[in-house]
């Protein structure tokens, strides 16, 4: 084996475990129904909370350059975004189940 083909070869194997991730995250996610969606995703933002507590101590502990650090500035902030939009529409869901005080007498009907 040449050395520049043991250089690429790490590349090529997290190439292919992105792929092949994006592929599987895709086919299982259109395979949800509608009516499931909202649910499961106030469930995993519990999990993706945990997570963005994961990137932000690797964050902290990257030794890279200033694009390393830019890059996982950006990947945190776009991680909390989607954790407080799930927030979000959980709470709107939730909204819906809540009952409306009736009106009052004379109003309304």
């Amino acid at each position: 084996m040449t050395e520049e083909l043991r250089e690429g070869l790490p590349f090529v194997i997290q190439l292919t475990v992105f792929v092949l991730a994006a592929w599987v995250g895709i086919e299982v996610i259109s395979k949800v129904p509608q009516m499931l969606h909202t649910p499961l995703m106030s469930g995993t933002n519990a999990i993706h909370g945990v997570v963005l507590v994961g990137a932000i101590l690797v964050l902290g502990a990257a030794a890279g350059g200033g694009f390393e650090t830019a890059l996982g500035i950006v990947a945190v902030a776009f991680g909390a975004a989607n954790v407080v939009g799930g927030f979000v529409v959980t709470d709107r869901m939730l909204q819906m189940f809540k009952r409306r005080p009736d009106p009052p007498d004379g109003e309304g009907r």
